[in-house]
Order: structure tokens, then C-alpha cells, then sequence
């Protein structure tokens, strides 16, 4: 076996990038910039253990459910690893969540029985209308600085994604949009709704001010974690 110390350094940093494909659904942030991940190592078995964090003891189980999940996924896509530890510490859930990870149960089944309370459903819509409120904020983010330059409505109902400047955000929306089944390509239109609408003109106003609402929840909800989790683990 392969001492710690001699652990390939693109294993562990293989691992780190995986988790930096798991979001937070609500923040539409990854569990790295978050600051969600505890520990991160690989052991001299090749096993990768992680341990996540979150801002309080009684963030909601299912968030929590999804992001335990979604990192036991990524990692476990890594090259060079034997096994996947992934545990979400700190948390009233933790037990059931991590067990229920742990077994590839499900969220349905991880509830029941659990001090946690029944769950009613799994979490295939809730990830979804994340992902959709994801996309809203996303719009709005590539959209605001269109008409901070003076660009008209009426331009920008006719743009596509081609036509918006590339940036990071423009790329996050594509993404988004590409979980969601919408069309990503540079001919797509720019604005659309959550089921990939196009919006016209006329609807153009209202469904910038809900983009909008959007981010600025997001930016909100962000925050507020950022300063739960600095001030519980005094970071």
C-alpha cells in the first residue's frame, strides 16, 4: 500500500476539484468557496474521506441530504481511489443522513424510522425548482450589466447566449440551463423561462424584476451562512 506522505498529490487534488462541483442548492455555490468542507484526505489505502460542515445544527436535513449525496458521487468518480468516506458532521440529521448516504437509500427511506421525522418525498423537484431559481438569478446576473451599457429591451428579447460577452457567469447560466434540458448553444435565445420559453418583450420587464429577486435572495442567503458558519467554528 502507498504511504500517506506519498499519496499522489493529483489524487487529493482530484477530490478537492470534485467537491467543487457539489453545490449548496439553495446558494448555487460550491461546498469549497463555502467553506463546507471540514476535512478532505486520502488515506494510505487510497480511501478519501471528507467531512462536511454547515453553517448551523439544524440547517434544513434535505439540502443537507442532497449535498452529502452529490459529494459521495463526485468523489467516487475520482481516479486512483479505492473508497469514498463522506460524513456531514455537526448536524442533528447527521446520523440518518450519513447512513442513508452510506446505503444508497434514498432520502425517503433514510428518514424513516430516524428522530428526523418521515419523509414525504424524494428530492428530484426540489433539486429542480433550485435548479430553476439557479438559472433565474443566473439571468440576471449576465442580463443587469446588458442594460447597465444602455442596451435596449428590445434588443435584448432578440439576443441569444452567442451574443452576450463571455464570462463566468454567462458559462454558470449555460450550465444551469443544461441541467434543466434547456438549450445551452450560442444560437439559444438569451432569455427564457424556467421550461425554456423564450420571453418576448412585453413579458421581458416583469421576468428581469423576478431574475432579480432571485439573486438578490441568493446573495441574502449567502451571506447570512457565511457569518453562521464564521462565527459557529470561529473562522
Amino acid at each position: 500500500m502507498t504511504a500517506v506522505s506519498d499519496t499522489p498529490a493529483t489524487v487529493v487534488a482530484g477530490v478537492w476539484e470534485a467537491l467543487r462541483t457539489v453545490r449548496d442548492p439553495e446558494l448555487d455555490t460550491d461546498v469549497v468557496s463555502l467553506d463546507f468542507v471540514a476535512d478532505c484526505s486520502v488515506d494510505e489505502d487510497g480511501i478519501a474521506h471528507v467531512r462536511l460542515r454547515l453553517p448551523t445544527y439544524f440547517c434544513a436535513p434535505n439540502f443537507a441530504f442532497l449535498m452529502v449525496a452529490d459529494a459521495w458521487d463526485a468523489v467516487s468518480q475520482v481516479p486512483g481511489l479505492a473508497d469514498v468516506d463522506v460524513e456531514l458532521i455537526d448536524h442533528f440529521a447527521s446520523d440518518a443522513i450519513n447512513a442513508g448516504v452510506a446505503a444508497r437509500a434514498g432520502f425517503v427511506h433514510s428518514m424513516a424510522g430516524s428522530e428526523v421525522g418521515e419523509a414525504v418525498d424524494e428530492l428530484h423537484d426540489l433539486r429542480r425548482t433550485f435548479t430553476e431559481r439557479a438559472m433565474m438569478a443566473g439571468t440576471d446576473l449576465v442580463v443587469r450589466p446588458l442594460v447597465r451599457a444602455g442596451t435596449t429591451p428590445e434588443q435584448i428579447a432578440a439576443m441569444t447566449l452567442g451574443d452576450a460577452p463571455d464570462s463566468p457567469d454567462l458559462r454558470r447560466l449555460r450550465a444551469r440551463r443544461r441541467e434543466l434540458g434547456i438549450p445551452d448553444g450560442d444560437d439559444a435565445p438569451l432569455v427564457v423561462d424556467p421550461v425554456g420559453r423564450t420571453v418576448g418583450v412585453d413579458a421581458l420587464p416583469l421576468h428581469l424584476r423576478k431574475a432579480r429577486s432571485y439573486q438578490v435572495g441568493v446573495d441574502a442567503n449567502t451571506s447570512i451562512c457565511r457569518g453562521q458558519l464564521a462565527a459557529r467554528y470561529g473562522l
